[in-house]
């Protein structure tokens, strides 16, 4: 039976799960200055007997990542579990200290500036990480930003005379290209393997699937370069030592390596990591269309003569394609001249456009070509709500209200109240609203948001229903007049 794996890497400990990330915030981020070289790899017949220059300035820049996790402990009222850490105490209380939870990926240095491409998975949950160079170097690292819809994280670390990779061109690259996988697999030390382009574009593979209505941004690399558990986040290299990819995932009936991996294409997580060190998330282009692929018979219908092309099922009112004039039973061709032959080469397409950009779409109705232009929205505005667009509640205690991506962070079985995502540890209320602490009631009064939250409170004595982990029960609070 196949089995998708996600390679978080050699787990030293367990596996870092869903947690509290790494919090930093700069007020004027310094853009990562890559190079990048986009001419193809040269082809020919000549024999090579080693690939040791062309590997020999990415090595330098391929890293090995460790995280750590530290155990939540024991809280108030003997049912609550607290993340000690966030309070500025130490990760155990009065008994032995609980073994802190630690994994191993890789990553790969793309910038002087010490920007390094890492996927989301090695670093998910993370309460340290700690990056180790080929030179036995140890720095410590934060986190820049994350997006799990791409499996693309971007950390930091600081120091002077960092190597980094040159950027090839993805979009270039062809089935039965050479190409190298290089990372730490199983902790042994920066590994290099061999292999080709298997193929490009797998898509549809459910390896970023968040929920039934969260999919994620599949586009990968497959190459039969032995990829295990370790490598996530190293880079794919091309033969003239240019980083292509970021090795992501196996498929595998043993967890072994069989020769099915999958990376995910540089352009791709060069356009992420940009977002999110400019942005601090990812900023994607929104059409507003229902959309589905074309078959032989629909196809027929519609007057086209092969199936490639968007057919639109339902067009969103008051959406850019609504404003643009685009109607339901319009087939979407191409985009800026770039054709598009599925639905899902069109999200991805529009997913990498800049909101607000003039885009023209060369489109089919009733039986003739013509093309409109459209103004493109922006996808976080209407369609997604950020998952820690977050308000104070009391002093130094943030809270948000529970979406799809914090319930998997925290592991939150349903969607009732607010979930505490920030904690000052020197709050007043910091034992009693841990982070993770779910706020369900306040004097009586369901909470659904932050500002019910917020508006439910009263001067004097509050009575509270919350959540921590399973256990739910009573607190007060008294607020001074």
């Amino acid at each position: 039976m196949k089995q998708r794996c996600l390679l978080a890497g050699a787990v030293l400990g367990a596996a870092v799960g869903a947690g509290i990330g790494i919090w930093a915030f700069r007020a004027r981020p310094i853009a990562p200055a890559l190079v990048v070289d986009r001419t193809p790899v040269p082809s020919g017949a000549v024999a090579v007997t080693s690939y040791a220059d062309a590997l020999a300035a990415s090595r330098p820049a391929v890293v090995s990542v460790y995280s750590t996790k530290y155990a939540r402990q024991r809280g108030p009222a003997g049912g609550a579990q607290i993340d000690r850490r966030s309070l500025g105490l130490p990760a155990y209380g009065n008994s032995a200290p609980a073994q802190p939870e630690r994994g191993l990926g890789s990553g790969v240095i793309v910038s002087p500036e010490g920007y390094i491409l890492t996927n989301n998975h090695v670093i998910e949950g993370a309460d340290e990480l700690l990056v180790k160079l080929p030179d036995d170097r140890e720095l410590p690292a934060r986190i820049v930003g994350t997006d799990p819809k791409t499996d693309v994280a971007v950390i930091k670390v600081e120091a002077l005379a960092l190597p980094h990779v040159v950027l090839g061109d993805s979009d270039k690259l062809r089935v039965g290209d050479v190409v190298f996988a290089l990372g730490n697999p199983l902790d042994v030390g920066q590994t290099a393997t061999m292999g080709i382009v298997s193929a490009t574009g797998r898509r549809g593979l459910d390896l970023l699937a968040r929920g039934d209505t969260d999919p994620g941004y599949e586009d990968f690399i497959q190459t039969d370069a032995a990829i295990n558990v370790g490598n996530s986040g190293g880079a794919l290299i091309d033969a003239c030592g240019r980083l292509v990819g970021i090795n992501t995932a196996i498929m595998t009936t043993s967890r072994g390596n069989i020769g099915i991996g999958f990376s995910i294409p540089v352009n791709l997580a060069a356009f992420v990591m940009k977002s999110l060190v400019e942005t601090g998330t990812v900023v994607r282009g929104y059409l507003g269309v229902s959309t589905q692929d074309l078959d032989s018979g629909l196809a027929a219908g519609f007057g086209l003569k092969d199936t490639r092309g968007v057919l639109v099922s339902e067009v969103t009112p008051q959406s850019p394609a609504a404003r643009s004039g685009l109607l339901a039973g319009d087939v979407i061709l191409a985009v800026d001249d770039k054709a598009v032959g599925n639905r899902d080469e069109l999200r991805l397409l529009v997913s990498q456009l800049a909101p607000g950009k003039k885009v023209a779409m060369r489109i089919f109705r009733e039986g003739k070509a013509s093309s409109l232009d459209v103004t493109l929205g922006q996808l976080s505005d209407v369609h997604m709500e950020p998952a820690r667009a977050s308000s104070e509640f009391l002093e130094g205690v943030q809270v948000a209200r529970i979406n799809e991506q914090l319930k998997r962070e925290f592991a939150l079985e349903e969607n009732v109240g607010v979930v505490v995502v920030a904690l000052d540890r020197r709050s007043p209320h910091a034992v009693n609203f841990p982070v993770g602490t779910v706020i369900e009631k306040i004097n009586k009064t369901d909470i659904t948001d932050a500002r019910s939250a917020v508006e439910a409170l009263r001067k004097g004595r509050n009575t509270l229903v919350v959540r921590y982990g399973s256990s739910r029960q009573f607190i007060s609070i008294e607020l001074a007049p």
